[in-house]
């Protein structure tokens, strides 16, 4: 027999010698260290991501989430061992029982009176502001085709958010970018020259562009189609962000998100901008009409037409809206709404003191002003654009946990990154 190789102990040391080896190279220790390795890597995940949380004002993602409550509500009541599914229309029963039906129904029905649809409204909590620009891009589509045999064009601003352009190529639809002005806004005179008399139009108007928060002029919208008299006519608002700000401002900013003024047919927002949830959702609403006019497709199992494009639907995101407008204070969305234009204002205001160009909408959150150096747009998150005329330009989204003290800090730093 070959001799071992392990060193001459006494015998009692090298029994514990050799557990000990056989103990820290076994799959359970081994298994333990690449879990404790992996909570590692999460926690340093987590607190870089709340360190950069503080001075993220770049994008329009309000950082005040403030769901602690209910995600205390969510693990206590033992629901977060249910696997819940929002499929179908929430407005019917389902066959996969179990879902937050009632309650996303609950929150369309608060939303639907501020966005101007008070009688015969129809719709459902969305993956994502992209996902309710889909719906009402075909939703769109739909109607139009049920009021003429000939295809549609789609018209939008080419400073809208890119969802349009790619949901027109999935979409198959015909697509007419109008140009905008300095400001975001769509050119009236480039859409009439561009506004097709014989062919169904659907108009994607944009409440907020994505770079300089530009709000479509409606009212010359509709004078335009009025007077070239396209056939059929859809309006679809893509207000992501601006929709849940104007739309708790009183008159006549409100007035921009009502479809009984307006003459929309739909409208889009999201849910993890404005309200602070911490994950992608958003709000589709329509007449009911528009409802009517959609696929009629049955589905046997759900006992009943599947209207939307998606499928599955979260049923989580549809509870934390409810949880929001249900539990916090009365006024604090409208108080919200006017300090985040409180704001922009005031950075605005203080940017133009030093001398550094700036610029904002009315009734806009977004200032997007000459851009400052890269050590300050990585620091802030801050995103970069390019304009011929307006040249390099970087913005600030006023978010609810943009205070005024943080403004101070980032007027601050940027007066000395300019040197002023």
């Amino acid at each position: 027999m070959k001799r071992s190789s392990f060193p001459s102990y006494p015998l009692g040391l090298a029994r514990i010698i050799l557990v000990l080896a056989l103990f820290l190279s076994s799959p359970a220790l081994a298994q333990n260290t690449d879990h404790q390795k992996a909570m590692d890597r999460l926690n340093a995940y987590a607190a870089y991501m709340l360190s950069e949380r503080p001075h993220f004002i770049g994008y329009p993602i309000n950082q005040d989430t403030e769901l602690h409550g209910f995600y205390k509500w969510y693990q206590e009541s033992g629901l977060s061992q249910a696997a819940m599914n929002n499929v179908g229309d929430p407005y019917k029963t389902s066959g996969l029982l179990l879902n937050s039906h009632e309650f996303e129904q609950e929150v369309v029905d608060y939303f639907a009176p501020r966005f101007g649809f008070d009688k015969g409204h129809w719709g459902f909590v969305t993956a994502s502001g992209t996902d309710g620009n889909n719906h009402g891009m075909y939703f769109g589509k739909k109607v139009l085709q049920a009021q003429s045999d000939l295809p549609p064009i789609a018209y939008v601003s080419e400073e809208a958010h890119y969802s349009i352009k790619k949901l027109a190529d999935v979409q198959g639809l015909e697509l007419r970018l109008i140009k905008a002005d300095p400001m975001g806004r769509m050119e009236l005179a480039d859409f009439e020259a561009q506004l097709d008399p014989t062919r169904p139009a659907l108009v994607v108007i944009a409440m907020g562009t994505t770079f300089k928060g530009g709000i479509d002029n409606q009212l010359g919208i509709n004078a335009i189609l009025e007077k070239v008299g396209p056939p059929a006519v859809y309006r679809h608002q893509d207000a992501a962000l601006f929709g849940s700000i104007l739309g708790f401002l009183p008159p006549p900013a409100s007035d921009l998100v009502n479809s009984a003024k307006m003459g929309f047919d739909s409208i889009a927002i999201s849910g993890h901008k404005f309200w602070g949830l911490d994950e992608p959702s958003g709000l589709f609403i329509s007449t009911q009409y528009v409802r009517d006019n959609i696929n009629p497709f049955q589905v046997a199992y759900l006992q009943d037409a599947v209207p939307t494009i998606t499928c599955s639907r979260s049923a989580i995101s549809p509870l934390k809206l409810w949880w929001k407008i249900t539990f916090s204070e009365p006024n604090v969305f409208e108080n919200q709404a006017a300090q985040l234009i409180a704001n922009a204002e005031y950075l605005h205001g203080e940017l133009e003191k030093l001398g550094i160009k700036s610029w904002l909408n009315e009734y806009s959150n977004t200032v997007f002003f000459q851009r400052p150096s890269p050590a300050i747009m990585d620091f802030y998150g801050l995103a970069p654009d390019v304009h011929p005329e307006q040249g390099e330009l970087a913005h600030v989204l006023i978010m609810q946990h943009v205070s005024k003290d943080l403004l101070d800090e980032f007027i601050a730093d940027v007066k000395k990154d300019f040197g002023k």
